[in-house]
């Protein structure tokens, strides 16, 4: 979806390291003010701002990247990323082209994205992620044995590693490193795949809206974790269960229109 309204109030999100930002937040705000927008910053460790932003600005990586996504879930407010991180494939800008780029968003020039999340229903809490939601093993060196089913279908019981159930921005995360399929930003789905598998019929499987899937621990003697966008959140013991859905919120990302998903995948992962 294309913007079109000049910006005149942005949020700033930083990088958890002050000294990984070098001059960039100066830069930041010599361009905020010579294009009249005023900025508001989120305070350390605290959730971002909102209040009547019209655009949130990430000054890091796709670990602020997903902060301030999941800080902004439901807003509508989009988020554009200047990559001071080390990968940055959430990100439109790098470092280096905050001065000559930025001004085109703070003009409205940009196009955004609805992201899709799943939502965790574990011990009586919801959390919701923007990436991916990941149960493995708590005791390094112990295969996790995990029984999934889907909308009530047994699947089966499964040693393994783990199982990480992504969105499509999370596709391109621990689900591609454990050779899971990609799919592109927007994609309305998630995707199970299975961490380092003990069967040779262990496939990914991609599902929509409506579908729920419930992961039992069956390991003996230890616990598994389970983790919500890379932190966390709590652990299964033996027979313990953890339930997975789409969401019913969205996250909005801010893209630049000459580099959408495919032409950042290739010139992130081609080499």
């Amino acid at each position: 979806m294309p913007s079109a309204n000049r910006i005149t109030k942005a949020a700033v999100v930083l990088h958890g390291r002050p000294d990984a930002l070098g001059s960039g937040l100066a830069r930041l705000e010599a361009v905020a003010r010579e294009e009249g927008v005023e900025l508001t910053i989120a305070p350390d460790g605290q959730p971002p701002p909102s209040g009547d932003s019209q655009v949130a600005i990430v000054l890091g990586g796709d670990g602020t990247m997903l902060r301030a996504l999941q800080g902004f879930l439901g807003t509508g407010i989009p988020v554009v990323g200047v990559n001071f991180g080390r990968v940055g494939f959430l990100t439109s800008l790098v470092e280096e082209e905050l001065q000559e780029r930025l001004p085109e968003v703070l003009a409205g020039r940009f196009e955004t994205v609805a992201l899709p999340t799943i939502e965790l229903l574990h011990q009586g809490r919801r959390h919701t992620a923007v990436n991916d939601v990941l149960v493995t093993s708590a005791t390094q060196g112990r295969m996790a044995v995990l029984d999934w089913e889907v909308n009530g279908v047994e699947m089966g019981e499964r040693g393994c590693d783990g199982l990480v159930i992504a969105t499509a921005v999370g596709s391109t995360g621990y689900n591609l490193s454990a050779g899971g399929p990609i799919m592109n930003w927007g994609v309305d789905a998630m995707v199970l795949t299975f961490v380092a598998p003990h069967a040779l019929d262990a496939r990914p499987l991609v599902l929509s809206h409506g579908h729920e899937i419930k992961v039992t621990s069956r390991s003996t003697g230890f616990s598994s974790r389970v983790v919500v966008d890379g932190h966390v959140v709590g652990s299964l013991e033996e027979g313990g269960v953890a339930e997975i859905h789409m969401g019913l919120s969205t996250a909005r990302l801010a893209l630049l229109k000459d580099r959408p998903f495919l032409a950042r995948y290739r010139s992130t992962f081609s080499h």
